[in-house]
């Protein structure tokens, strides 16, 4: 499929039939201005900058990495600068729905802490595989955050309402981390049958006499075959245990190395590259890390 890139928000204006921005770092939408391609074809877009979506009713399903979400209800969509985004629209809808479309360039965060922190919000990449869904509270709580950016963004940016409006943004993505931990929470029924496939996936992994060749067992070996980011299983996995995929992988690996250590006449060498280290020595460095205690001392424990 077509892939158009987009690397201004002056270009998106013109490709969506919008008016030009009032600023050509910043903008902020009513969407139900949005125009589409009088035969609802879709096209695969990359933007350069950041887009947050508030959307309701649209009569479009978004394809944003592997899942689809219909905008049947009010959602939030988080989408970082290079990743790939396609709206499907529904030919019988002629409504255009509602909500806001806030573009942010990276430049027009250049000098605040946003800048950086921005990247420490992990639903610009989770958020391909589960976006936020808003209760009314929520939703005008969020409402209420874009009513005042809109307001400055309205007025002649200087450098006061450059400030100001950054830090609204700063207040909508905290009350957007809020609200993803209470999707978590309130979705612990589908968390929990997730975290029950994450320890098949490796306990079945780690059953294995030797692992595949590459390498130790990844966090992205792992999301992939759960279907998901990175990011998002790591989050989920916190959420419900305290301990993110990689700490999952090495308290499987740490099991696995005991189990060897105290059943086995392996070498300490065999065990390192039977269990996908390259060298002994990270095994060796990796398990007292974990376990206060060299592999050779814990194998002498049992003798």
């Amino acid at each position: 499929m077509e892939i158009v890139k987009i690397k201004s928000i002056t270009a998106y204006h013109r490709f969506r039939g919008l008016p030009q921005p009032e600023h050509p770092l910043i903008s902020l939408v009513d969407y139900a201005q949005v125009q589409f391609p009088e035969d609802n074809r879709p096209v695969n877009i990359v933007m350069d900058f950041y887009s947050i979506a508030l959307k309701r009713d649209i009569g479009a399903k978004l394809h944003y990495g592997q899942q689809i979400y219909d905008f049947d209800e009010g959602l939030m969509s988080f989408i970082a600068p290079g990743q790939v985004l396609r709206i499907e629209r529904d030919p019988s809808s002629l409504n255009n729905g509602s909500g806001f479309l806030l573009q942010i360039h990276p430049d027009f965060l250049w000098g605040s802490t946003l800048a950086q922190d921005i990247k420490k919000y992990s639903f610009f990449d989770y958020s391909i595989h589960e976006a936020l869904f808003l209760s009314r509270r929520e939703e005008k709580i969020i409402l209420s955050i874009f009513g005042s950016i809109k307001q400055e963004y309205n007025d002649n940016i200087d450098d006061f309402s450059q400030g100001l409006i950054v830090s609204q943004i700063e207040l909508l993505l905290k009350y957007c981390e809020r609200f993803y931990n209470r999707q978590f929470i309130t979705r612990k029924i589908s968390s929990h049958q997730m975290l029950t496939k994450v320890e098949h996936f490796l306990n079945a992994y780690f059953s294995a006499d030797e692992q595949p060749e590459g390498g130790l067992l990844s966090v992205k070996i792992v999301a992939d075959a759960m279907n998901v980011s990175s990011d998002y299983l790591s989050g989920m996995l916190k959420q419900l245990t305290g301990k993110n995929v990689q700490e999952h992988i090495h308290q499987k690996l740490i099991e696995k190395a005991k189990a060897k250590l105290s059943a086995t006449n392996l070498s300490v060498s065999e065990i390192a590259y039977a269990l996908g280290f390259e060298h002994p020595q990270s095994f060796s460095k990796f398990f007292k890390m974990k376990t206060n205690v060299s592999p050779l001392n814990f194998r002498k424990s049992f003798n």
